[in-house]
Parts: structure tokens; sequence; C-alpha cells
């Protein structure tokens, strides 16, 4: 099948499939003669357990070690418990965050509770105020928390 047929079989876009190739998730495939991307079933098949993997917010490192041990089943499972482990205890510390950014989403709300000129406003005024600032994340970068907008 070719890549849009790929595509369209398991939900996921060409720039992605084409990702995953470049990062080395999906080998590449084989060319017709026209020089178009031939994909078999066993490669649909490894997309769909990407997908599932992504879906489960694992990173790329986390979804090719597991590959890894997907392809070469003889090593046996305890790779795979203990990433496992460290990718529940990631969501686990995400979370923490999570609660975290909701209490102090819910003080800035606190402090206008009925619609006011926007001068007076107190969200905004909280927001200008440096001290409500959330604790940045490990390493000291800002991020967005992921997933947090159905998007």
């Amino acid at each position: 099948m070719k890549i849009g047929e790929l595509s369209r079989a398991t939900g996921t876009r060409v720039e992605t499939i084409r990702y995953y190739e470049r990062e080395g998730l999906i080998d590449p495939p084989a060319r017709s003669d026209g020089n178009y991307r031939v994909y078999r079933a066993d490669d649909a098949e490894r997309l769909a357990f990407i997908r599932h993997c992504r879906a489960l917010d694992m990173a790329l490192p986390e979804i090719r070690g597991l590959l890894q041990v997907r392809d070469h089943p003889a090593d046996g499972c305890a790779e795979v418990n203990a990433l496992l482990d460290a990718h529940i205890g990631h969501v686990a510390a995400r979370i923490r965050e999570l609660r975290a950014l909701e209490r102090q989403l819910r003080r800035l709300r606190e402090r206008c509770p009925a619609p006011t000129a926007a001068a007076d406003c107190g969200i905004l005024q909280g927001l200008a105020d440096a001290s409500n600032a959330l604790p940045r994340p490990r390493g000291g970068a800002t991020r967005h928390l992921g997933g947090t907008h159905g998007g």
C-alpha cells in the first residue's frame, strides 16, 4: 500500500509517518518503480503500536525501547516493566503539576467573583503579579502542559 493508503488505514497523517521513518521507528519502506513508498501490513501493525503508545503519552525514546524489545522478544520483558514504571512516575509527576496548576487557577479566579471594569479586574491584576507565578518545571524551562485543551 502507498503512504496515503497507510495514512487512511491507520488514521495517521502522512507527515507523521515520514517523521516516524526519519526517527527510525518505522523501517524505510520499499519503493515502487515510480519511487512511491510501498508499505506492508506489518508496517500498519507497527504504526498502530506506535500510535497506541503515543496515545498513552509515551515519548519517542520510550517507544523506541518498547519496539526494541518487541522486535527481539527473546530478551524478556524486564526492560518493558522498568520502562512502564518510569513512565508511570512521569505521569504521576505531571498529575501533581496539573493539580498545582488547577489550585493556582482557582485562586486566580477567586480574585474576580463578579464582572468589573477591566482596569479593576482581579484576574488581570493577579496575572501581572509575578509572585503568583507557578514554580518552573524541572530544568527551569516554562512549558505548556500538553493535552489540557483536547487537541
